[in-house]
């Protein structure tokens, strides 16, 4: 009797999954995407969430592919009114407002990562799995800041979208390489694969 093929949810082998897992952890994503923007810290213009922190746990985990295929998929449930966005915003509103340029660097900044993985930037050396989460928080800020910056002036822009969300960005990217690991090991996946 032949034993069914491991279901590995790395980006390693996630080419050899059938096409309803992946549907499967797409779905899973969207879910942990929405409830990431519940837990915040109310802040104006732009509210910290630990939405940078699951997008970028999602794309070490899931790879550019279906990293950035969740993450469009969540930022689309949004935009028709479902209230997955941030505090449970939902709406076209959000994607002309202040965080506009943070909601459409997400995706950048999860192909980017899940493409730096998949070149060897992943868990197997750390420090490059931390450079490149740092790179998708640098994406998200910088677009973020970019398009604040249109609204409320550079200076503000910086002060209110930038700073504040620094510190968090190194913190949310440590913890986004230790949730992959945890993950890799959980799923029997090793951390030189």
């Amino acid at each position: 009797m032949m034993s069914e093929p491991s279901r590995s949810i790395s980006p390693a082998g996630l080419d050899a999954l059938s096409v309803s897992w992946k549907l499967a952890l797409i779905a899973i994503a969207v879910v942990c995407l929405s409830i990431a923007s519940y837990i915040e810290i109310p802040m104006v213009p732009v509210p910290i969430t630990a939405q940078t922190y699951v997008l970028l746990t999602v794309a070490g985990v899931l790879g550019w592919k279906l990293g950035t295929a969740s993450t469009v998929l969540w930022l689309a449930l949004g935009a028709a009114g479902l209230p997955v966005l941030a505090g449970g915003g939902s709406g076209l509103d959000y994607f002309f407002g202040p965080t506009a340029g943070y909601l459409f660097a997400f995706p950048l900044a999860v192909a980017l990562v899940g493409l730096l993985f998949a070149r060897g930037w992943d868990t197997k050396h750390l420090k490059l799995a931390f450079i490149a989460m740092l790179l998708g928080h640098v994406v998200c800020l910088g677009f973020g800041g970019i398009w604040l910056a249109f609204t409320i002036g550079p200076a503000d822009a910086f002060l209110k979208g930038v700073l504040p969300f620094l510190l968090g960005g190194v913190i949310k990217s440590a913890l986004a390489v230790a949730t992959v690991v945890v993950v890799n090991r959980f799923t029997g996946q090793s951390a030189s694969r």
